[in-house]
């Protein structure tokens, strides 16, 4: 039999969608309306990040049940689920002042109901069942989103001075709150306040006072919405971008014996755009070798002789400082690892299959934007600008290149139409298209699921619910090395087999099975 949650905590996060000059105006013209929209999305996911530590710790302790609930105006719903999840609740703010739309969401955020009941027909998403059996606890955290410093201690706090007070505040610096938590709806707090002046938080304690409320203070924090405020933002790495700082992307490579085509596509990814130089020609160090040797089985890494005894040429240039390139190697047997390495590449050598290796490269990634890339593929040029200004829309949960292989016929013409229609019209890229997103919508999805074959359209269908795809129409070119050594028809047939057969549930272990017979490989 299950407890009954002792705590029922909804947590009110209000929020403005971020488009430029609508929010954080307070701040242009010191910065420009793009740059002040930006500054808000950013503020909004660090508070969005730490509500969901924060329930995540409350689920992992037991004993309270935690919601999150967006307060939302500036655009509809499926804009701010694209932007912040699909997993939250979502409802709508009142007109009118602030007092009344705190009002309004402290009301709802305390009325009942059953599963898949809406709130109030405002589009609240996924309810919980939340009927009150008499025994619990509620609570109403509610909270701006222009904050930097938030985090579930704070969080965890709040609850603890909730329970020894009627009202908890947490006070900003510039005399307003940036919290405030109630155990049931007081529209009395709400009245006859100057809101948006440096008075609010006096009023309103004073308030409080009249109606006989105690009170719990937090500690005080500064929220960003002066010119002033920006002071401390400048040199935060975490808020470059603002400052037209770009944004570090890290270009996740799985690989397995990739030597033969990873070192162009290493110094593609290098140039930013620039055409890679051919690879230098391979000497043989022997005397009476005039043909480079086939590379033998290779030592583990570290080992003596676990450079191959044939070098390639000079080293590519290191990456740029808005660049990392992180190799996710499974146990190549040739030269894969040091060409990634002498490119200046982090090399991951791992075990397991490719979205083990995936998500390992994602984890181990700095960057706020990942591109994952094959390493027989070649990004088009000036990537990583495309790919920062595709992400730059909230609504855009991710992106990928059109396809092009390297090589030229009737048959491969027919498939790259054929697989510029599916992501066109499906939004169903494959990972040979080079798929980029945020990191941030990566780790709330869960990364690439623990799947034998077909782990990047699992993904990619997971993102299309949540929100738009967007298909760039700048290729990537990729080999066409198993569509040659396979046959066109034979490997488009492959492809379609594996696609319905997941579509239609087949066991995915099964499916790596039929691939590998299909590919006439063990």
């Amino acid at each position: 039999m299950t407890s009954v949650p002792k705590t029922i905590i909804k947590l009110l996060i209000f929020a403005r969608y971020p488009n430029p000059g609508q929010a954080k105006t307070r701040l242009i013209p010191a910065l420009r309306p793009d740059q002040a929209a930006l500054l808000y999305r950013r503020l909004s996911e660090r508070v969005l990040g730490a509500a969901r530590q924060f329930q995540a710790e409350n689920d992992a302790g037991g004993g309270i049940a935690t919601t999150i609930r967006v307060c939302f105006t500036g655009s509809d719903s499926r804009s701010f689920r694209a932007w912040l999840g699909n997993d939250l609740e979502y409802q709508r703010q009142a007109e009118g002042d602030l007092g009344r739309r705190l009002t309004q969401a402290l009301e709802l955020a305390f009325q009942h109901r059953l599963a898949h009941q809406s709130c109030d027909g405002q589009e609240c998403g996924i309810p919980l069942k939340d009927r009150k059996t008499g025994e619990e606890t509620e609570m109403a955290l509610v909270l701006g989103t222009d904050l930097r410093d938030l985090t579930p201690a704070l969080l965890h706090q709040a609850v603890a001075q909730l329970r020894a007070h009627d009202l908890v505040l947490g006070p900003a610096l510039d005399g307003g709150y940036y919290l405030l938590g109630l155990k049931k709806p007081q529209p009395g707090l709400f009245r006859a306040i100057d809101w948006g002046s440096a008075r609010v938080r006096e009023q309103t304690l004073a308030a409080a006072a009249r109606l006989g409320l105690s009170c719990g203070l937090l500690p005080a924090l500064a929220d960003i919405d002066r010119p002033e405020d920006l002071a401390g933002l400048a040199q935060n790495p975490d808020f470059g971008e603002i400052f037209d700082r770009p944004p570090l992307l890290s270009v996740i490579i799985p690989t397995l014996n990739e030597a033969a085509h990873l070192e162009q596509t290493l110094a593609q990814i290098l140039s930013r755009g620039q055409p890679a130089p051919a690879p230098a020609p391979t000497t043989c160090k022997y005397r009476g070798c005039s043909q480079p040797q086939a590379p033998g089985p290779q030592p583990g890494p570290g080992a003596p002789g676990a450079m191959d005894r044939t070098e390639p040429g000079p080293p590519t240039a290191p990456p740029a400082a808005a660049l990392e390139i992180i190799v996710a190697d499974g146990g190549s047997r040739d030269q894969t690892r040091q060409i990634a390495a002498r490119a200046g590449a982090v090399v991951l050598n791992l075990s397991g299959n490719r979205a083990a290796r995936l998500n390992a490269g994602a984890a181990k990634a700095r960057g706020t934007m990942l591109f994952f890339l094959h390493g027989d593929s070649l990004p088009p040029p000036a990537y990583p600008e495309l790919i920062r200004r595709t992400l730059t829309d909230p609504a855009t949960v991710a992106g990928a290149f059109s396809f092009r292989p390297d090589r030229e016929s009737l048959a491969l013409r027919l498939i790259t139409w054929g697989a510029g229609l599916r992501s066109r019209l499906g939004r169903l890229p494959y990972g040979d298209q080079g798929l980029f997103l945020e990191k941030r919508v990566f780790n709330e999805l869960g990364g690439f699921a623990a799947l034998p074959i077909m782990e990047d359209f699992e993904l990619v269908r997971r993102l299309g619910k949540r929100g738009r795809i967007a298909i760039l129409p700048e290729p990537v070119i990729t080999s066409a090395r198993r569509w040659q050594q396979q046959g066109v028809l034979r490997t488009f047939l492959v492809n379609q087999l594996m696609v319905l057969g997941f579509l239609l549930g087949i066991a995915p272990e099964r499916l790596a099975r039929f691939y590998r017979r299909g590919r006439g490989s063990a």
